[in-house]
């Protein structure tokens, strides 16, 4: 017995040191058609069991949480049935090795405990030869504080300053993404030349307070009104000399405000859309989709599909669209499951506000000073679709004050890119071109 008590007590031991050996984190990287994404598994223990979530940095998407994780023998699994997903992989001299499948995707997956550091030579280190002060404001219309960062160059006066805009989706004030931050680099290196710069966390994000989820462009924008406002009220900032700069989404918002608000110095648009968001969105479907390997016939059967759904979205009173989209998309031989997910996605309030939206409007009424950029290689806001709107409705509007500019090899991040995609961003070293941080710069100081 004493010898059968020492097997089992050794057993268990056993068990419990490779559950302790796989517990932690786990990195890597997929090959998909020469591009490398970057994956993360992070595992814990949970009683006598184990979780994890994983992470897709350069989708810019983290902590996604797996339903099924379990290690036996030397054999690591773990499932995620919402995203048909499995990693299954075995444990070997402190490494990973297996296959990750996705839907009919099945792609080798070797994870260590070793993070590969990522490299941002852009990103600037303390002490800064500038002031900084950590501000907050309220946008009293929806009872919301707003947390940001305002830097100030030394020993200048009447010195020009800029509010930057987050794009879509969740952003704090450096809008992080993928070990990215465009607007730290960008606020230093303008405030290094002589411009101030305030940027702020999203509402519901970092120390701004308030509910992200359900936001639309119309809420985003009263937040930079209060921004504005805030600036406004400072003796230390020349009210004529502030401008807005929105990125992607952001550059929704600023010819909004600027539309009704004729005092703003002038406004700024990086990879701002220009046509109604439904359009911008089937081109980026088109462009990604086809970055991406898709066959032709598969994407001309989601745009067609699209399309007629985006139409009904932008003809019909929303009170009618479960109905009009339903019997849409029964034309299209759609099942009910998936005119049930259709219908479902067009609830979210920022996800309608934003196919229904059209800023030409307020183009047509911007009378202030205006510089629009974007990238050759954007796949996700077509440089030569949004441009070529935003130069029309200007004009159109009698605005005479306006550059535009379609910068060669530059993606939606304004970094020297190689295809363009998603994917790509996070294996770029390069945060923003530099020549995108001149012209910005160059511009401002030339106007105000």
């Amino acid at each position: 017995m004493k010898y059968l008590s020492f097997i089992l007590v050794s057993f268990i031991v056993s068990i419990t040191m490779q559950a302790q050996e796989v517990t932690g984190d786990w990195y890597g990287a997929l090959d998909i058609q020469g591009q490398k994404l970057r994956i993360a598994f992070h595992i814990e223990n949970e009683g006598d069991d184990l979780k994890s979530t994983m992470d897709s940095p350069d989708q810019g998407a983290n902590g996604i949480p797996m339903a099924n994780t379990s290690f036996h023998s030397d054999t690591l699994t773990i499932s995620a049935p919402n995203m048909m997903m499995t990693y299954t992989a075995v444990l070997k001299a402190g490494e990973l090795t297996g296959k990750f499948q996705q839907g009919g995707m099945s792609l080798p997956l070797q994870l260590s405990s070793t993070e590969k550091k990522i490299n941002r030579p852009q990103t600037p280190k303390k002490p800064y030869p500038y002031l900084e002060e950590e501000v907050t404001f309220e946008n009293v219309t929806d009872t919301v504080i707003l947390a940001g960062t305002l830097t100030k160059p030394k020993d200048l006066k009447n010195f020009p300053t800029v509010i930057l805009i987050t794009g879509s989706g969740p952003q704090n004030r450096n809008e992080e993404l993928m070990g990215h931050q465009p607007f730290l680099v960008l606020s230093d290196y303008l405030t290094r030349n002589g411009i101030a710069v305030l940027r702020y966390d999203d509402r519901g994000v970092g120390e701004s307070t308030g509910k992200f989820q359900n936001s639309t462009i119309f809420d985003f924008t009263e937040d930079a009104k209060a921004a504005v406002a805030y600036l406004r009220s400072r003796k230390d900032i020349d009210p004529k000399k502030i401008v807005l700069l929105g990125h992607s989404e952001g550059g929704l918002v600023a010819p909004l405000i600027a539309s009704k608000d004729k005092k703003l110095g002038g406004i700024v648009l990086l990879a701002g859309p220009g046509v109604r968001l439904d359009k911008v969105l089937l081109q980026q479907q088109k462009d990604v989709y086809g970055g991406s390997g898709m066959p032709k016939a598969s994407i001309d059967s989601i745009i067609d599909l699209n399309t007629g759904i985006y139409e009904v979205l932008n003809t019909v009173d929303r009170k009618q669209l479960d109905k009009k989209v339903g019997e849409y998309a029964k034309k299209k031989s759609l099942s009910d499951s998936e005119i049930s997910k259709q219908l479902e996605q067009f609830e979210d309030n920022w996800l309608y506000s934003f196919i229904t939206y059209d800023p030409t409007a307020a183009l047509q009424q911007v009378s202030c000073p205006v510089l629009a950029l974007n990238g050759s290689k954007d796949v996700q806001v077509n440089a030569t679709q949004n441009l070529t709107s935003i130069k029309d409705n200007l004009a159109q509007g009698g605005n005479k004050n306006v550059t535009v500019k379609e910068l060669e090899g530059l993606n939606h991040l304004f970094q020297e890119a190689t295809t363009g995609m998603p994917n790509e961003y996070g294996q770029i070293e390069e945060t923003i071109s530099l020549k995108v941080l001149e012209i910005v710069k160059e511009w401002i100081h030339t106007n105000l």
